[in-house]
């Protein structure tokens, strides 16, 4: 019964649209006074703090100042140049280059919102004025801009980590393979569909040799920090959390030999970080709340144990968390839909034997096509505000997308060493 009332209070908090954050302590603090009045409220919110307060947490502040000086450095630009001059002659070539450039970018950036965002004022209208259909446009667009939870450094997988009490590292490796393979999937798309309807997806310019040695020689700071990162989790040389010090300090050094820092451009990135790492520190105590609460009135063990009492085909199992995460996704975000269900769930998925690092992954990639489905779909009215295009043409532009995905979903499923090879041959 204290669980029901807990979780009917965050709820009304969250649809009065208090922040997440707010709603998550004050529930929770709640459901501790009626268990055991205040000695015992007192007792768990201290002992959540200093759980929230963990040395892996350091990994989400440096990841943002990584992206805050990528961003002075305008290093993602030059990418997406470099992209546009190399497969540029190619069946959808502009198309393919937001893709690339996008998903990066995204993945830089460590939110889909503001890779929406920059694809609607930059590669969009660029497509637009090739000849690319506005819905087909923004449909690359929108599912463009949701890979950046998979590709690393994604910060909703140091979240998942953090909630899950799972190695970081290994989530970050898992999701560059899925990532990648949703990339190039996506590009055959967008290839087949420019070679049968060359109406909505004409072909590019085609740009000499020596253009393209002049764009390739823009990207060498890009790669090199992508690189880096990639190394730096894969080879166990140094921790997570060390990894992500040493992407933001290299960040830095990169805009600074770009001549495009200054003391205003640092102040900016440290004050931006800061911020959103105290947002996204509330946010985890929060969580960490909500969780003790759930597991002192042993819910999550007594929800766990109803599930497995069922004998239901894990692949059921599977269907049914999906469908709930794509009905979560069309009013609540990622990290609002990894705090509440993952202390719910994990212990599901682990009791009917999947793996914490596979269902991670794939948490992520229905949470991710939660938020482009009617009826809010966050990323797509965002698209559709921005280049000026109706809503429903936008949605139905991306539906091709989802089915694509959701197939590859599927394939993961069946396959999951697609996703658990790499990260089990870390050191």
């Amino acid at each position: 019964m204290n669980a029901l009332i807990v979780s009917l209070v965050l709820l009304v908090l969250l649809a009065a649209g208090a922040p997440i954050a707010f709603a998550l302590i004050v529930s929770s603090s709640i459901g501790f006074y009626m268990i055991g009045g205040m000695p015992v409220l007192i007792g768990m919110v201290s002992q959540g703090t200093l759980s929230a307060a963990s040395y892996e947490l350091l990994a989400i502040p440096m990841f943002i100042l990584m992206a805050e000086f990528i961003i002075v450095s305008r290093m993602a630009d030059d990418l997406f140049d470099a992209a546009a001059v190399w497969v540029g002659r190619a069946p959808g070539g502009l198309g393919i280059a937001t893709v690339f450039g996008g998903a990066l970018f995204g993945a830089i950036s460590g939110s889909s919102t503001a890779a929406a965002v920059t694809l609607s004022g930059t590669s969009l209208p660029a497509m637009v004025e090739r000849g690319y259909s506005p819905r087909f446009a923004g449909g690359i667009c929108v599912v463009t801009a949701t890979l950046d939870m998979l590709i690393p450094p994604s910060i909703a997988l140091v979240f998942y980590g953090l909630i899950a009490d799972v190695s970081i590292g290994k989530l970050l490796i898992a999701g560059l393979v899925p990532g990648l393979i949703i990339a190039f999937v996506l590009v055959g798309y967008i290839t087949v569909v420019a070679l049968v309807r060359p109406d909505r997806v004409p072909r590019g310019v085609a740009y000499s040799f020596r253009a393209k040695l002049v764009a390739l020689q823009k990207t060498w700071a890009m790669l090199l920090l992508f690189g880096i990162i990639t190394i730096c989790l894969y080879s166990g040389i140094v921790t997570t959390t060390e990894t992500s010090a040493v992407a933001a300090f290299v960040a830095m050094l990169i805009a600074f030999s770009l001549g495009r820092l200054s003391v205003a451009n640092v102040a900016t990135a440290l004050k931006k970080a800061a911020r959103t790492s105290c947002m996204i520190a509330l946010i985890l105590l929060g969580s960490y709340l909500f969780s003790y609460f759930f597991a002192l009135t042993r819910t999550t063990v007594a929800m766990a144990d109803w599930v497995l009492s069922l004998n239901a085909p894990p692949a059921v199992v599977l269907l049914i968390l999906g469908l709930i995460y794509l009905l979560l996704g069309t009013f609540l975000d990622t990290v609002a839909m990894l705090i509440l269900t993952v202390p719910i769930v994990l212990p599901i998925i682990v009791g009917i034997g999947y793996d914490p690092i596979w269902y991670g992954i794939m948490m992520i990639m229905v949470t991710q096509l939660g938020i482009l489905t009617p009826p809010t779909g966050m990323n797509v009215f965002i698209v559709a505000k921005y280049a000026n295009i109706p809503a429903h043409e936008v949605f139905a532009g991306v539906t091709p997308y989802i089915i694509l995905i959701l197939g590859v979903m599927v394939i993961f499923t069946i396959w999951p060493d697609f996703i658990l090879w790499l990260p089990s041959h870390m050191n």
